[in-house]
């Protein structure tokens, strides 16, 4: 690549990226520019692609899995997703209108490094369910392209190089931008629904026409199971394996940032853009529910049970089937190509899920370059990682379903327990025992799911050890970066910083806070003093910096001044010494002018257990990584902030 073109393309790829590499922050620091907004309905048509998508092969699943009882099976599902999973995202949206989705609502569950823990598994179990949705939906479109009896005889036996091909074509659309993407999901869910409808309409019309299948149907049902009390349990025995039926939820309330709120909205309450969220889960939940229901007693009435057994020409496609049959096959080509079409975007709805849930999460606890808060290199990263999964699987969607349904499913668990716990924090003894029931639920169909295919947990397995891995890895590179997303004096830390320049020379003794009483300062300023051969007439300025939670990796950074025993300090809380000392010593520089001197005393003890405090409670080996803090920050040797050990 010239050099010409290499600034454009860094530009281009790391477009909406506010780039720190030169400069620390500070007051004036630029905020990242907001990004393009879209109507919920147009956004609910990018999360369509995945949730409406799985009309292609839940009927056919449910006849299998249900047999006569599959309406019935259906209707269960349609109850949970009214009656639980929707009042769960409902509330997810409201609580976490930023699209951290119920991760957020989790994340200060437990403490410390452990919850950075906890969130690290959850966005394993996320990144399963968003990944596996874009190759198994890539993979299935590739299957019926490839088993179309029109499609060209050098396309047979193709089919792992066809799904590479969709999921490049997907990761192109969205290095275009996310307007194209919602652009082309807005024609294709909207073409996708309304052949549904003809498909669904025509076997409605047919069974009123034929009333006999009815009792048909109801004669099979009683023949199969005795009574009504059977019919009931085999559908919630069966529910585990319609559960498919419920992706798209946690997607729909990870994409929140791309819907338009009010003109009134503010980051503390966005409420526009909740009720437009609420606005996209209802539509969504109401038409497929009413959509899943249609769908499963047509087919089951109107398609022989034998054509949806394994090989049978319903499997996996009972709709697809049914066009063909009563529609004829010009028709049931052109659902045939809307079906590939929205199963290959409805990958989309995953990417459009990675691209809104990671970089909230992994850059801002230091898991991840600086450059994964731009979108274009998490599109290649993601794409990548997508290849390698469907060259592993070879592009079968038996092999990746295990894993898809585990990821669906512990997300939502996960928002069931996250809203339970809302509910019991404010107080709410009605919704903490209904969230708590959807919960149960929720849990025993997870766990349901995991001892009948345990291969989920272990892909899922994989990819939280691969997040584990990569993330502490990069923690670990970024060690010695600057971490504050903000810098604020206060008024008197302000004439602090001025009053002690007024000399010439601007010293800083570094403190580590024990006691804080005045023998504390008086012998620490007398070290500093007799060490470094300082005049006595030389005003000292305190830096104390207290670590909260050490797990976190940005912070805002807000100085105090105050002043003990005749001493000026500053203080600041932060959740780590030497990157926040570096920081202040580069704020204080550019308000006075002077390139501050700072003293520190030697750490006694191993200089290697010191770099392991350092990186895990944030104090250790003060001094020298300062030093190298200030040195990646600032390569101009005259301006940067001279260190003193003694």
């Amino acid at each position: 690549m010239s050099t010409s073109l290499q600034p454009r393309f860094r530009t281009w790829l790391l477009q909406g990226l506010n780039d720190r590499a030169t400069q620390h922050a500070g007051p004036h620091r630029v905020e990242p520019e907001e990004q393009h907004q879209h109507a919920w309905w147009k956004v609910m048509c990018l999360t369509g692609v995945d949730y409406f998508s799985t009309l292609g092969y839940q009927p056919g699943i449910a006849a299998l899995a249900a047999g006569a009882v599959a309406p019935l099976a259906t209707l269960v599902l349609v109850a949970l997703t009214l009656l639980g999973a929707l009042p769960v995202y409902r509330r997810v949206a409201k609580e976490s209108p930023r699209g951290e989705g119920s991760i957020a609502m989790l994340e200060h569950t437990l403490p410390w490094w452990a919850g950075k823990l906890f969130v690290l598994v959850l966005l394993g179990f996320a990144a399963t369910d968003f990944l596996i949705t874009m190759t198994l939906s890539a993979a299935d479109a590739a299957a019926h392209a490839v088993e179309n009896p029109y499609a060209p005889h050098w396309l047979h036996g193709q089919q792992l190089v066809l799904t590479l091909v969709l999921l490049g074509l997907l990761a192109a659309v969205f290095l275009r931008g996310f307007a194209e993407a919602i652009g082309i999901a807005v024609v294709l869910v909207t073409l996708y629904l309304a052949l549904n409808a003809v498909v669904v309409g025509v076997g409605v019309v047919d069974v009123l026409r034929h009333p006999h299948v009815i009792s048909d149907w109801h004669r099979l049902l009683f023949t199969e199971h005795p009574d009504w009390l059977a019919v009931i349990g085999t559908s919630l025995l069966v529910f585990p394996k319609l559960a498919l039926g419920l992706s798209g939820f946690e997607t729909g309330v990870a994409v929140m940032p791309q819907i338009t709120g009010d003109p009134s909205d503010t980051p503390g309450n966005p409420a526009g853009r909740i009720r437009g969220a609420h606005r996209l889960l209802m539509t969504s939940a109401l038409v497929m529910s009413v959509y899943l229901v249609l769908s499963s007693f047509v087919t089951t009435l109107l398609i022989p049970q034998k054509a949806f057994e394994k090989g049978g020409p319903a499997n996996g496609r009972a709709l697809a089937y049914f066009a063909h049959e009563h529609l004829g096959s010009a028709f049931g080509t052109v659902y045939d190509l809307s079906t590939i079409a929205i199963l290959w975007f409805a990958g989309a709805s995953a990417m459009a899920g990675l691209l809104n849930l990671v970089p909230r999460y992994l850059p801002r606890y230091g898991m991840a370059p600086r450059w994964a808060k731009a979108i274009r290199p998490l599109v290649l990263v993601f794409s990548a990682i997508a290849f390698f999964v469907t060259w592993v699987f070879d592009a079968s969607v038996d092999a990746q379903g295990g894993a898809y349904a585990t990821g669906v499913l512990v997300l939502i668990t996960s928002a069931s327990v996250a809203v339970t716990i809302s509910a019991r924090a404010a107080g709410q003894h009605t919704l903490l025992l209904a969230f708590g029931a959807v919960a149960t639920v929720f849990a025993y169909t997870t766990a349901t799911n995991v001892v009948e295919r345990p291969d989920g947990v272990r892909i899922g397995g994989l990819f939280i050890l691969a997040i584990l891995l990569v993330s502490f890895a990069s923690r670990v590179s970024r060690a010695f970066e600057l971490r504050g997303t903000t810098v604020n004096f206060d008024a008197r830390a302000r004439a602090f910083v001025a009053e002690t320049a007024k000399c010439g020379t601007l010293r800083v003794v570094a403190n580590e806070p024990d006691a804080r009483d005045a023998k504390e300062y008086r012998q620490k300023a007398a070290e500093a003093r007799q060490v470094n051969d300082l005049p006595g007439w030389a005003p000292l300025l305190f830096l104390e910096v207290t670590v909260d939670d050490s797990s976190d990796f940005e912070a805002d950074l807000d100085v105090r001044g105050e002043e003990r025993f005749g001493y000026r300090i500053l203080t600041v809380t932060s959740s780590v010494v030497p990157n926040t000392v570096a920081e202040l010593l580069l704020e204080m520089r550019d308000q006075s002018g002077l390139v501050p001197h700072v003293y520190f005393s030697w750490n006694e003890g191993s200089p290697l257990v010191g770099l392991l405090r350092f990186l895990f409670i944030g104090e250790g080996e003060v001094a020298p990584v300062t030093r190298e803090v200030l040195r990646r920050a600032e390569p101009d040797v005259s301006r940067r902030p001279l260190v003193h050990v003694g």
